[in-house]
């Protein structure tokens, strides 16, 4: 993720010219002139986002001065491999088009090194999200290409099928398919091995939740009592504080204008996936803060290391996510690519993890308001839907390499390519395999 402050002398021209990467609105053209995404086959998604807070006046209800930010311009991509890999590449392949488009942001001349300017101008992300570890944009496309291979001969074959039991389907299937990739008409790539340095990483990562429990644990032991209890005395303290403040948050829900949400509709449902990308502050105080920063590194562990197949919880119809701390942390953007409409994406969230919203959310000024950190906000309907709207920006430029295609689809795709690898099944292996069909 690159972001910078917007030239405002030069904003309408930058409007401009995002509009002119898009077939329909807000959806790239994939050979658009200024950076052809189909050229990077490792890309997944990515978008150009003004980043613009229009809730800056919310401030107001803690009698806070509205700040002033400027806008900004936001360039992001959830890739395959090393990120600065892929920055190397697109300021290669379209360095042109990119420099064009940064010229609009404050700092930006004719001499600027662009690789080293989007390498300052990175932001990393708090807390992030990817639907299945491991499974590459090449996979992706190769999976959907085989379903296809698979289905074109179930459909020709269909009589003779018919006459077969589920591991005969699967045989026969298979050598069909083994015939296609030898004759050329489907490849089946293995990926490159993951390089040691992140499984380092990765292992670090996931013993830092676990060494720091352990380390808690051994200090509420080894201290003296009187430390112990005036630990415990302060922990108890912030709850109750926290509760406190929860009672009296002001609730800033008010419908968006109607404007303002045809502006967000005009750009969604082109495809079965959507994005979203909204911001807000967080509520004033260390409290308030800590909290965040806390909550937002245990969904970064839990997403790592436990939601990584599929499952955000409960929730299967995100393919990326991000939590990214802007302005010395006083402010959040999300960011999400979706399956579905904004509704069902919504109520998803509600009625399967209502909870993590509020923990996640409920540190922003003007939620719906929350008791123990967990319970309420969300759970009324009404105002979560019109908080979340009033706190959206609309997405100048998003781009997906695999159009037509949900998560659901993905890891369909992904069992059906596992069974065809097997060279032979069990019967309730079998069964299961053909059911894909």
């Amino acid at each position: 993720m690159v972001l910078a402050p917007i030239d405002s002398q030069r904003e309408a021209e930058l409007g401009r010219m995002l509009a002119s990467m898009n077939g329909a609105p807000g959806h790239a053209r994939p050979d658009n002139a200024l950076v052809p995404f189909e050229q990077f086959d490792r890309l997944h998604v990515a978008r150009f986002l003004i980043v613009d807070d229009r809730t800056l006046a919310d401030n107001r209800a803690y009698g806070i001065p509205a700040p002033v930010y400027p806008r900004g311009l936001t360039f992001l991509g959830d890739v395959d491999g090393d990120a600065d890999d892929f920055l190397v590449e697109v300021s290669d392949r379209a360095g042109a088009g990119l420099r064009a488009i940064f010229s609009c942001c404050e700092g930006f001349t004719a001499e600027t090194d662009l690789l080293q300017w989007m390498r300052a101008h990175q932001v990393p992300p708090a807390a992030s999200y990817v639907n299945w570890h491991g499974r590459t944009a090449r996979q992706v496309r190769e999976e959907a290409a085989l379903r296809d291979a698979v289905q074109r001969h179930v459909c020709r074959l269909t009589p003779e099928i018919e006459r077969l039991t589920p591991r005969q389907v699967h045989e026969r299937l298979r050598g069909l398919v083994m015939a296609d990739v030898k004759a050329g008409h489907l490849t089946l790539s293995t990926d490159a091995p993951t390089p040691i340095g992140w499984w380092i990483r990765n292992l670090l990562h996931l013993a830092s939740l676990p060494a720091a429990i352990v380390i808690l644990l051994l200090t509420l032991v080894l201290v003296p009592r009187i430390v112990l209890f005036v630990v415990l005395a302060v922990a108890a303290l912030a709850v109750v504080r926290l509760r406190v403040l929860e009672q009296t948050d002001p609730e800033l829900c008010s419908r968006p204008p109607r404007e303002s949400v045809a502006d967000l509709a005009r750009l969604e449902d082109h495809d079965v996936t959507n994005q979203f990308s909204a911001m807000g502050t967080l509520k004033p105080g260390p409290l308030r803060l800590w909290t965040t920063r806390l909550v937002l590194y245990l969904i970064d562990w839990a997403a790592r290391h436990i939601y990584k197949r599929g499952r955000l919880a409960r929730v299967r119809s995100i393919h990326f996510a991000r939590w990214v701390f802007l302005d010395g942390r006083r402010r959040v953007i999300f960011l999400s690519n979706y399956d579905g409409s904004v509704e069902s994406y919504m109520d998803d969230f509600i009625n399967k993890v209502g909870f993590g919203l509020n923990v996640v959310f409920g540190n922003g000024i003007g939620y719906p308001r929350v008791r123990w950190l967990l319970l309420d906000g969300c759970h009324d309907e009404r105002k979560f839907k019109d908080y979340l709207r009033r706190h959206q920006m609309p997405t100048q430029v998003w781009y997906k390499a695999y159009p037509g295609l949900t998560a659901v689809d993905l890891e369909r795709n992904g069992r059906l390519r596992q069974g065809l690898d097997a060279s032979s099944l069990s019967e309730r292996a079998a069964r299961e395999w053909v059911a894909l069909l």
